[in-house]
């Protein structure tokens, strides 16, 4: 008793003492997309750099899935006290009018856009094709053959792909997309000769570029560019399309603004510093710089810029799935219903003679184990990993009919280790809750 008193006196003067400053703990960048991606090499750098400029930790979490509704979503409804950044990407301005969420850029507090870069064109260098032209004429008598990928379906990339079929009057469906969590893993399906064609950034290709594995058949930008004299633009090859992809930085809604105006002036830094840059220019990322205020305008432009193409008759087809971001709950529902409907009909909701009945004291574990976990769920973002962990498991020991002398400290010693193992050694962001642990 006397040590888990003394371990519970230690953590609590330690919270305390961190509570006074910002930031006193790690921080969190979430990243919507796959490791190894363009928007994971760039999430890391910023990261890197941030973490002197703050004296703090900054942890990388890929939070990928749902085209980027999981990493999206999850940054916007993360606590706002700081500790969380999102690097939001063009998808922000899609999702939601593909209806796969209700969440837009409005539920973020912008800091700092930091990378722009057109979409190019890219095949494996033993493909038939050698020219835009080739391909073009290749998809054309050969509809719905040839495969693509490059990021999830609707996502930038693939925009990118619509509409070069829609400008050469062909439609989304003459390729089929195939939907894979960001040019990572997208550029491996190439190589294994799982797709045909990827759209993505120049960056995100280098390696394979510089490999002589891939061959670049045109640019969608404006003018060329200058690490790749000989790779030709859309426009230059008589396709009338174009199509930029960003990325940037934001804080969930209603963040203390001193903190905020912390991390912004840190990251504008890191921005603008010498060191970015030659990190972009070595990787062929394309630089950009707007500051809050200008980078929310960029947003509110590309919500509607998107909204207008994804409604339109022209990308009517883009929308369309297969199957629905419902379609596995329903089944699940179906089914269960289903097998209720069964149950009932053929009696199997009658308790067996052979079953015994479960006891009062049985029941009133159950009870207590389902109101523990549904407890720590609602409190753990509020009061912290460690007091709800604990606490949970100081009421399941006592419901067990452990003694008080033994149950409390296993449940302070258990709660602690569990932090230290990984909120400390492996650096995953627990809830840091009311006295900072």
């Amino acid at each position: 008793m006397r040590i888990s008193l003394l371990i519970l006196l230690i953590a609590l003067i330690a919270g305390c003492r961190q509570q006074g400053k910002f930031p006193s703990r790690p921080m969190t960048v979430i990243v919507p997309w796959s490791a190894g991606g363009g928007t994971d090499r760039v999430s890391r750098q910023i990261a890197f750099q941030l973490e002197r400029e703050l004296n703090t930790p900054v942890n990388v979490v890929n939070a990928t899935g749902g085209a980027g509704v999981t990493g999206h979503t999850r940054g916007a409804l993360a606590r706002p006290d700081g500790y969380t950044l999102t690097m939001i990407t063009p998808e922000l301005a899609m999702l939601h009018w593909r209806g796969l969420t209700n969440i837009t850029f409005r539920d973020f507090e912008p800091l700092v856009l930091l990378n722009r870069d057109n979409a190019a064109l890219f095949v494996r260098r033993d493909a038939p094709w050698r020219t835009l032209a080739e391909l073009e004429q290749e998809i054309r008598d050969n509809p719905g053959r040839r495969k693509a990928a490059g990021t999830a379906f609707g996502g930038i990339w693939h925009i990118g792909v619509a509409g070069w079929m829609n400008a050469v009057d062909l439609t989304p469906n003459h390729v089929r997309w195939i939907s894979l969590n960001g040019s990572a893993p997208s550029l491996q399906e190439l190589m294994a000769g799982g797709v045909d064609l990827v759209c993505c950034s120049v960056p995100e290709a280098q390696s394979l570029l510089d490999a002589g594995e891939v061959r670049c058949l045109g640019l969608m930008a404006d003018e060329r560019m200058a690490s790749l004299p000989d790779v030709p633009t859309f426009r230059e090859s008589g396709v009338p399309w174009s199509l930029g992809g960003w990325r940037g930085l934001a804080l969930p809604l209603e963040t203390p603004d001193d903190r905020r105006r912390m991390i912004q002036t840190a990251l504008e830094r890191v921005v603008q510093s010498d060191e970015y840059r030659k990190f972009l220019n070595q990787a062929n990322f394309g630089y950009a710089f707007e500051e809050a205020g200008e980078f929310r305008k960029t947003l509110a432009q590309s919500d509607a810029q998107y909204g207008e193409i994804l409604t339109s008759d022209a990308f009517r087809q883009v929308q369309r799935q297969r199957y629905g971001p419902m379609l596995f709950p329903g089944l699940l529902a179906a089914m269960a219903a289903i097998a209720a409907v069964g149950l009932a009909i053929t009696g199997g909701f009658r308790r067996s003679d052979e079953a015994p009945p479960l006891s009062r004291n049985g029941a009133i574990r159950v009870f207590v184990a389902i109101a523990c976990v549904l407890a720590f769920i609602a409190a753990a973002e509020i009061a912290g990993f460690v007091i709800t962990t604990a606490l949970a498991a100081l009421i399941l020991l006592l419901t067990l009919r452990t003694r008080l002398r033994i149950a409390l400290p296993v449940a302070v010693l258990l709660s602690a280790a569990v932090w230290q193992v990984f909120a400390v050694f492996l650096r995953v962001p627990l809830p840091w809750g009311w006295l900072g642990w």
